[in-house]
């Protein structure tokens, strides 16, 4: 066995035992090794491997496969440029905590430096955005290589194991207490094929040495605390526990709920307003019983008269809240306390306001606990009244993003999944109200870009195979990553729906400062950006279904129908809209909280 062989499959071996199923690999040459690995460990069944052409649409896909599961991914590139192209999702897992293992091939080091094809400086590449980096090198040459490997460098061989431990720990948060990215970069020397006349499995050989085969029955080389193998079942998230909170009098108290690293904390965060009687704002992202949650919260806070004689004493800001101006406003308002309650070391606060920041623990030992109730009652109230009024203009709006947003919304089980896009789309889905239900709603949130999010969409609904997987996203969210739809024909495929709202451009520029009608001859350019795409054709190129959809009756047909694989459901929508129905919202909140 040559050195790199042995390398890559100590590698692979050992990230198996740690607890890794999941691997995509983009091919290249200097990455070989790891192919050659992965490829084994499939045959074997120890992993499933997916095979992706583009870098970046291979990042996002692996962040979609960790992003719910919680257990983390590993992505496999080759040296050069192919690992830049990972960065965009290495900074959307570091922003919103998903696990993510990023091994990328590199030259030895006698090629660093000398101008060397395909080589730059990999180790760092990543920067302060991953929890844990390392570089790995090996040093074996000449005729011996075989006894070297399997007799006297059994430090080395257990230095690969204990490498790949601490990667694990790494991204699972059991270092630093937040789940993220990591970086091994491995440099590999020619020769980068296995050798032909030798086998090398590692782990079938009962002669080979621990130190080479691996700790007995299958276990990592170092357990480490609070990073379990996760070996039959998704990893453990910390905080599922059901929470009771003793109820108690207090100031004004309302919760303003953003998005969070895994849905289980949003829902553990609703159990306790339940219990506090604390009224909830909350971006539609996470997962849980959403009865607290005013409808259409962030249309409330843009009624402003109102507000002014019913602002809360004390806002509870739990996860980052992204989406809306308004919540922005909320926090600086004169008068408000804002307290913070996170589950990390970290807590959001842009406008610099918070005033104390409470540890996860805060919300179940009743730390937090106090409301005025006949406040809450009136916010409540508040939320009623505007659904009612809002209901129709919704319904006179389509085709619209937020009417569009509602059909999907009211087409979803309980048990479904809903992965939005970024930019208008979420906030289409804020606007039409998502309460009442215990959906599952994801996003790429972290950094909210709108690229690589076909990718995340797959990688997510290849994780929760049990689940319906509807995508809302918009025309150019879809077309910024339409590679993320290319899956080759022995590639495992997912059961996809993915709903465009076709606005052809940027519709979000319309309803901001941008798109105001005295600006109008700068605007269809450099931010209305239309594209023109045929989406039929598009879809059809990459193998996906298409249907277009024009009538909230066809689209929620569509919904109900769903055949195997990915399809795509384009809803054509005019973009001169946005803007006046966006007026048209705000003006119905002010109504309905004046009479």
């Amino acid at each position: 066995m040559n050195p790199s062989t042995a390398l890559a499959t100590v590698l692979v071996d050992e990230l198996v035992r740690c607890g890794v199923r999941e691997v995509v690999l983009a091919p290249g040459s200097r990455s070989a090794p790891l192919a050659y690995a992965v490829q084994a460990a499939e045959r074997a069944g120890r992993l499933r491997l997916h095979v992706r052409v583009d870098e970046r649409s291979a990042g996002f896909l692996a962040l979609g496969l960790a992003k719910i599961s919680r257990r983390p991914a590993v992505v496999i590139t080759t040296s050069g440029t192919a690992v830049a192209n990972l960065h965009p999702a290495v900074l959307e897992a570091h922003h919103a905590d998903v696990p993510l293992i990023v091994l990328s091939a590199d030259r030895p080091d006698e090629l660093r430096g000398t101008g060397a094809n395909q080589t730059t400086v990999q180790p760092g590449i990543f920067g302060g955005s991953v929890r844990w980096q390392h570089d790995l090198t090996h040093f074996w040459g000449g005729s011996d290589r075989s006894a070297r490997i399997f007799g006297e460098d059994r430090t080395a061989l257990s230095a690969w194991r204990t490498t790949a431990d601490r990667a694990w720990a790494a991204t699972l948060g059991a270092l630093n207490a937040r789940p993220g990215p990591v970086h091994l970069n491995v440099a590999f020397r020619d020769p980068l094929a296995p050798d032909l006349s030798s086998s090398d499995d590692l782990a079938v050989s009962a002669a080979l040495p621990e130190h080479v085969a691996g700790r007995p029955g299958g276990a990592p080389w170092t357990g480490v605390p609070g990073s379990p193998s996760c070996s039959s079942s998704p990893c453990p998230v910390l905080h599922d526990r059901p929470v009771s909170v003793p109820e108690s009098a207090g100031r004004a108290t309302l919760m303003v709920l953003g998005d969070l690293p895994t849905p289980h904390l949003a829902q553990e965060s609703l159990a306790v307003a339940a219990t506090q009687g604390w009224p909830v704002i909350a971006e539609p992202f996470g997962a849980g019983d959403r009865s607290t949650v005013l409808p259409h919260g962030s249309l409330l806070l843009t009624a402003t008269d109102w507000l002014d004689t019913h602002a809360p004493e004390r806002v509870l800001v739990v996860g980052r809240c992204t989406l809306n101006r308004e919540t922005g406003a909320l926090l600086r308002r004169n008068g408000v306390r804002v307290e913070a309650v996170t589950p990390s070391g970290t807590w959001p606060d842009p406008s610099h306001v918070v005033a104390q920041v409470h540890s996860w623990s805060a919300l179940a030992d009743g730390t937090l606990a106090g409301q005025d109730r006949q406040w809450a009652q009136e916010w409540t109230g508040a939320g009623t009244a505007l659904a009612m009024t809002v209901r129709p203009v919704l319904d006179a709006s389509w085709p619209s993003g937020p009417a569009v947003a509602r059909a999907v919304l009211e087409a979803q089980a309980d048990d479904d999944l809903l992965v939005l896009g970024s930019s208008n789309t979420a906030r289409d889905v804020d606007r039409a109200g998502l309460t009442g239900r215990s959906l599952l709603v994801t996003g790429n949130r972290g950094l909210a870009g709108i690229d690589g999010t076909n990718a995340t969409a797959v990688g997510i609904a290849l994780a929760a195979p049990e689940r319906r997987v509807t995508a809302l996203l918009g025309d150019l969210t879809f077309l910024h990553d339409i590679n993320g739809l290319l899956i080759g024909p022995g590639e495992p495929r997912p059961d996809l729906t993915i709903v465009v709202v076709n606005d052809d451009g940027g519709g979000i520029f319309n309803t901001l400062e941008y798109g105001d009608p005295d600006r109008a001859g700068d605007f269809e350019r450099v931010f209305g950006t239309p594209t023109g795409a045929d989406l039929q054709a598009l879809a059809s190129a990459y193998g996906a279904g298409w249907e277009r959809v024009t009538t909230p009756g066809a689209l929620t047909a569509a919904l109900a129908a769903r055949p195997p694989g990915v399809r795509v459901l384009e809803v054509p929508v005019p973009r001169d809209g946005h803007r006046d129905l966006r007026a048209a919202l705000t003006q119905a909140a002010a109504t309905a909280l004046t009479t």
